[in-house]
């Protein structure tokens, strides 16, 4: 079964999924093991691996060594089209639709699409957008667009709508890395109602009440990265808040 038949399932079961975000730039091998180690036994459903920017090349060891530790999942979140690796399972294949700038909606992609097709990784559409967090973030920096503003509802809405029309199979809310404020549960709640496909929500979610928040707002997959490099003992209470949902 295709790892996106199972996210699709799992919404059609109204079932909620934690993906753990990891940067390889902030992982070393006993941290990563760690990492792992903690994730499985919390039974996390997926790993989503990326950056907005990579300076250490350690996106192939680190792949490699969650595949040899684990059965979970391995999905690419990539920063830029350099962000290939045939060893994961699958890559979110990313259009900036929040943004208006042309290199991040569709120029990145006609770069790795010839790359990608000669790998075996399984390839998900995603309409990624960027949702303001109270300060500039890596991700609006590197792509140079501006997000959409935090209670601008309407707006977000009418750009997953418009993602899904376009054949998008996902579509990823988020505040970026280090988000000051998570994005809102109106926004969320908005955003879910008026799309049939899955959504993944991520950024400034620091709690399992947070992640449990969301899910009851309409997320269908739980992003969270940046809190858990701090405190990696969340990682069990929000797998727990979310599967028990």
């Amino acid at each position: 079964m295709s790892i996106y038949k199972e996210i699709f399932d799992s919404k059609k079961n109204k079932s909620k999924l934690f993906a753990l975000l990891v940067d390889p730039d902030k992982q070393d091998n006993d941290d990563l093991l760690s990492l792992i180690e903690k994730s499985i036994k919390a039974k996390v459903d997926l790993f989503f691996i990326g950056g907005s920017l990579l300076m250490d090349d350690k996106l192939e060891e680190c792949i490699t060594t969650i595949k040899s530790k684990s059965d979970i999942p391995v999905i690419l979140f990539p920063g830029n089209s350099m962000q290939i690796s045939n060893k994961a399972d699958a890559i979110l294949f990313l259009s900036l639709i929040s943004g208006r700038n042309p290199h991040t909606l569709i120029g990145q992609q006609v770069i790795s699409a010839p790359i990608l097709k000669q790998t075996n990784l399984e390839i998900v559409s995603t309409g990624y957008m960027l949702i303001d967090s109270g300060e500039a973030t890596t991700a609006s920096y590197m792509s140079n667009t501006t997000p959409i503003p935090h209670a601008k509802h309407n707006i977000a809405t009418a750009t997953a709508i418009a993602g899904e029309m376009l054949g998008l199979k996902l579509i990823f809310l988020d505040g970026g890395s280090g988000a000051k404020q998570a994005i809102s549960t109106k926004m969320i709640s908005s955003v879910s109602s008026q799309i049939d496909i899955p959504l993944i929500v991520g950024g400034g979610i620091r709690s399992a009440e947070k992640a449990i928040e969301n899910c009851a707002a309409g997320a269908d997959i739980i992003v969270v990265g940046n809190a858990i490099e701090k405190e990696n003992g969340l990682i069990a209470e929000i797998a727990e808040a979310i599967h028990n949902f």
